[in-house]
């Protein structure tokens, strides 16, 4: 009985990860720091020596390196790089029984496609969205979407860990964590486009952009905790005021979008977002939270 435990203690500290991009290699290096037997694999074998130095083993085909790992990670370019990975000589059934964590960047299509070939084959499927760069990864906040089996996430949860301390659990949806990613990087985007704006602004009057950006970084966490409360106003459908009236708000984007205009900046964004707010204004909602937009943005 000692003998079996002690042999699954060592199993499951086994874990190999597909893909040494600037990402992969971090994944790897984090694993190998927590002492667990890391095989790595990459299409230019080249890109495993510095990582083989680092106590990972390298391995010569896909395949052969999912062959004694029970939990592999993947993290590769694009799903046309996936597929590829997923059709290789022997290596469904190399993975068959085993957990696949696929932290490739894709479609919902995609992830649906995935698990069901993972399903095909025998093979629990995890799908996951970093919501991080390289650098950022490891620590106790790092957020990771993921979804799919239950069962398989509880079972290497901890070795998941090495890499990330906020893994957020969408449900078995194989879709969720991709979707989920689709709606924070609108988010990210939406911000960074509305942050140019800022700098154009900033830079009109002669500011210190630099000044700006960490302003921005300052009020980033409440900004971030009035996003949140505004996504409960939307769930619960119940857009009595209780934060800040969208009344203040059609005021304010009328403001940036006429200081563009006689500045001669550009306004394709200020007109997107004071168009948005007028038309929720003409709607009867200037006296709701302003959550309340997205009954306009339904239609």
């Amino acid at each position: 009985m000692m003998r079996a435990l002690q042999f699954l203690w060592v199993f499951m500290k086994k874990v190999t990860v597909l893909g040494l991009g600037s990402m992969g290699v971090t994944l790897a290096q984090l694993f190998i720091k927590k002492a667990r037997k890391v095989t790595v694999w990459n299409r230019t074998r080249q890109k495993t020596l510095p990582l083989v130095d680092q106590g990972a083993a390298a391995a010569a085909t896909a395949a052969e390196a999912v062959g004694d790992s029970p939990l592999v990670v993947m993290c590769v370019y694009d799903y046309a790089a996936v597929n590829d990975i997923l059709a290789m000589p022997g290596f469904a059934q190399a993975m068959a029984g085993k957990t696949l964590v696929q932290l490739t960047t894709g479609s919902p299509a995609d992830a649906t496609e995935s698990a069901q070939w993972a399903a095909r084959h025998g093979v629990a499927y995890l799908e996951g969205a970093i919501q991080a760069a390289p650098s950022q990864m490891g620590e106790d906040n790092t957020p990771v979407l993921i979804s799919g089996s239950e069962a398989a996430f509880k079972l290497h949860k901890q070795v998941l860990s090495d890499l990330a301390g906020n893994f957020v659990f969408l449900g078995s949806k194989m879709e969720a964590a991709s979707t989920m990613d689709l709606a924070t990087l609108s988010y990210v985007y939406g911000g960074f486009v509305g942050f140019m704006q800022g700098a154009l602004i900033a830079e009109a009057e002669g500011l210190d952009i630099s000044q700006f950006g960490k302003i921005v970084a300052d009020i980033s966490p409440s900004f971030g905790s009035f996003f949140a409360h505004e996504g409960k106003v939307i769930q619960s459908k119940d857009f009595t005021i209780t934060e800040s009236p969208l009344r203040i708000s059609v005021e304010a984007t009328q403001r940036i979008h006429a200081f563009a205009q006689a500045r001669g900046l550009n306004t394709e964004f200020s007109a997107l977002a004071a168009g948005l707010l007028k038309r929720a204004q003409q709607a009867g909602l200037e006296n709701k939270e302003l959550a309340a937009l997205i009954q306009v943005l339904r239609k």
